[in-house]
């Protein structure tokens, strides 16, 4: 058939509208096809293939083959999604497979397009992950790391940083900020190479960029105040962090959307207000219709004639099945076109599958029935393919797990390579009825046999599952602050002395009956030894010395400080036959002390870890056994014990649920056969929402303790100022203050 005999039937039968949109579709393909062959024709070089090599430690290599490899390719990455793009400039794209699944490592998959004259190739990634692009001769290859490292040893939680392991020194050349037009604020940073390793996280509820190798400059030094651009950021403070660069963003909402990309030597930051989500539909969500409005009224008119109708307005091809037949008679005022179709349809017991502009309507069991054959066939043509074995290495997981996950029965298990375990059943989850799942223990491999569509699926799922643990460290500071304050006032007064009267009377005064005793018995001997009955003294007037009781005995009232390191001042009188005693003692002392337990403790999410110290006092005990007494050693434990299981959000907060003890012994119970100790116990079991990096106070216990203690002689004590000689005063003030300080930091593996 020529062009022109086509041309002149398609005016015919269908109308001169169906003949000029077939002449537009032939002139358009006619240019397609000139444009592609052009583009093919002047590129300066081609990419022929790509592929991808599996490397240790969940690294990849994707190679690009290019036929002259002279182009210069540009490489940027995006951490949200995160992705990887080579943009090859005057490039044509001969590469067969439009989209190439890797599912190794961090790499989910691989797309290639030509557009514009040049190829992009797109690595989509499951997490962000540091890379490195080199060129082979002809070969261009990116290496992909894991996204996720090896936690070294470090006195402080490690930054997580997109690191290429030997990068150079770069230093930071400029820094820039600017207003998006939809008001989001924009930091440029310029460096002075390319791939500057970068990584943008928030931490402690603040944005936090770190640029790990990349010195800063003093006149960088600075904080940024860039509230006047009417963005979500309000501030950058830009320092030194070791021998890299960090910056600090404060936001003036908490929420917020984040965007970072790197090209060359360039790396943007892009905050913007955060965009309220649609509101997702239910599904018993009555349908929206939204097609033009249309008004039908027809009695006993066939319903293909009413679909041609709907046809024209909605400017649809409708594809009407033989089977639909009969009349309907309806009248619809200003109802929407595609309203009216859906009660066309359910008035004849019609359905509709739509294809782009293709609308198939037919009898809903003949649809129900088409689709049941197409997935019939579906599966029959699973039951023919070919069954592949692959073998997935697990880096973090266990293989024996994520075998139970894959199947329920059909689980095989292989220790050193030879089977122990095998059973042929029911499956479940990616695997098709035909596929199984072996797991080698020795080295945490899976085997999956299964045909080759359900194996991409199950590398895919081990891909997004194979992470390691996110890990938590906790810092609990238990302080205990203790103050007091004594002070003591106190005296010993005593008159001591004999007397003779006229009529040979003796009176003796003194503080104890010992001490009067003593002076009537030296009265006495004086007396009876022809001597002057003067007790205090022996011998004749002029006296041989003084006899007088000892000090405690001259004492009429006797309450000092006993407490030693008190200061006293002391006056005696000596009298011809009296002695007048004084001492007057006071005490003022203070005391302040604070004792810090800081227990720390690293776990992996939602695993307990439990750190104690302390010791185990032992004492003795007595037990009867069969009559007859048995010395037995006990112990009690005197710990100070953090034991916690922290969980992550999926905010980026923790989850604590902490226990926190603190013993101390406080003294000894003596009793006739060992001495107890008893302990001082301090304690505390809660759960608390924490943001990372954030310290909280868990709980305190504040005690308060004063004594005022006065002892006196009746009536004396009482007397204004002369009574102070007859008391003694004890104010005691004590004070214990316990907190407990609780610090979660997530640990964020860096390279």
């Amino acid at each position: 058939m020529t062009e022109k005999s086509l041309s002149r039937m398609l005016a015919r039968y269908f109308g001169p509208k169906l003949q000029q949109q077939y002449r537009k579709a032939e002139i358009l393909g006619l240019a397609a096809l000139c444009f592609l062959t052009a583009g093919t024709a002047h590129a300066s070089d081609v990419l022929r293939n790509v592929s991808f090599q599996p490397l240790p430690g969940g690294a990849v290599d994707v190679v690009l083959e290019l036929e002259s490899g002279t182009v210069e390719p540009k490489v940027f990455a995006t951490s949200d999604p995160p992705r990887i793009a080579i943009d090859l400039p005057d490039t044509a794209n001969q590469f067969e497979t439009r989209m190439l699944s890797i599912a190794t490592g961090a790499a989910k998959g691989l797309t290639a397009v030509e557009a514009g004259g040049r190829t992009r190739v797109v690595i989509d990634l499951f997490r962000s992950a540091p890379y490195a692009f080199r060129r082979e001769g002809k070969t261009f290859v990116l290496s992909v790391q894991n996204g996720f490292a090896d936690v070294v040893t470090s006195k402080a939680p490690l930054d997580p940083a997109k690191i290429v392991s030997g990068a150079a020194q770069l230093e930071l050349t400029a820094v820039d900020f600017r207003r998006g037009k939809a008001g989001e604020g924009r930091l440029i940073l310029a460096f002075s190479g390319d791939n500057a390793n970068a990584n943008l996280r928030e931490e402690g509820g603040r944005l936090v960029l770190d640029l790990p190798n990349v010195a800063l400059p003093d006149k960088f030094r600075r904080k940024l105040d860039v509230v006047d651009f009417a963005t979500p950021v309000e501030s950058i403070d830009v320092q030194p962090q070791g021998s890299g660069t960090r910056m600090s963003f404060t936001t003036s909402a908490p929420d917020y959307e984040k965007l970072a990309y790197q090209a060359g030597s360039e790396y943007v930051v892009e905050i913007s207000p955060k965009r309220e989500a649609p509101k997702k539909r239910a599904a018993s969500d009555p349908p929206v219709y939204s097609g033009n409005r249309v008004t039908f009224n027809f009695q006993d008119i066939p319903v293909r004639s009413v679909l041609q109708l709907v046809a024209d307005v909605s400017e649809l091809n409708i594809v009407v099945a033989d089977s639909v037949q009969g009349n309907v008679t309806l009248r619809l005022v200003n109802v929407p076109w595609d309203q009216a179709l859906d009660i066309i349809l359910q008035a004849k017991g019609l359905d509709k599958r739509r294809n782009g502009t293709v609308v198939w309507v037919a009898p809903t069991k003949e649809i129900a029935e088409r689709e049941q054959a197409l997935e019939d066939a579906r599966i029959a043509m699973e039951d023919r393919s070919e069954v592949v074995v692959d073998y997935i290495s697990v880096s973090y997981g266990k293989a024996e797990e994520f075998a139970k996950l894959l199947t329920t029965d059909n689980l095989v298990a292989a220790t050193g390579g030879s089977q122990t375990q095998s059973s042929t059943s029911t499956t479940r989850g990616v695997l098709s009825p035909r596929g199984s799942v072996s797991f080698d223990v020795r080295t945490n491999t899976l085997i999956v046999t299964d045909i080759p569509d359900r194996v991409a699926k199950v590398r895919s799922l081990i891909a997004m599952l194979d992470k390691p643990v996110k890990q938590v460290l906790i810092e609990a500071r238990i302080v205990i602050a203790q103050e007091g304050f004594r002070n003591q006032i106190g005296a010993r007064f005593g008159v001591s002395g004999a007397r003779q009267d006229g009529d040979g009377n003796l009176i003796t005064v003194g503080g104890t009956l010992a001490a009067t005793n003593q002076m009537v018995g030296v009265g006495l001997a004086n007396r009876l030894a022809g001597r002057p009955a003067n007790p205090l003294g022996i011998g004749s007037d002029s006296g041989a010395g003084v006899i007088a009781p000892a000090t405690p005995g001259r004492l009429n009232f006797n309450l000092p400080v006993v407490d030693s390191g008190a200061g006293s001042f002391a006056a005696t009188i000596l009298g011809a036959d009296y002695i007048l005693d004084l001492e007057l003692s006071a005490l003022e002392a203070e005391s302040r002390g604070e004792l810090l337990s800081s227990p720390k403790v690293i776990t992996s999410d939602q695993q307990e870890a439990v750190i104690r110290q302390g010791q185990d006092v032992g004492y003795e005990t007595v037990e009867i056994t069969g009559g007859v007494l048995k010395s037995v050693v006990a112990f009690k434990e005197v710990l100070l014990e953090l034991a916690v299981t922290p969980r992550i959000t999926a905010d980026g907060r923790v989850f604590l649920t902490l226990k926190v003890k603190k013993d101390n012994v406080a003294g000894f119970i003596t009793t006739p056969t060992s001495r107890i100790p008893t302990i001082d116990r301090r304690e505390v079991q809660t759960g608390a929402l924490v943001d990372n990096g954030q310290t909280v106070v868990l709980g305190g216990i504040y005690e308060f303790e004063r004594n005022d203690d006065l002892t006196k002689v009746p009536v004396l004590g009482d007397i204004p100022g002369i009574g102070n000689l007859f008391r003694n005063k004890n104010r005691t003030n004590s004070k214990v203050e316990l907190l407990i300080f609780v610090t979660p930091k997530i640990l964020v593996d860096s390279k």
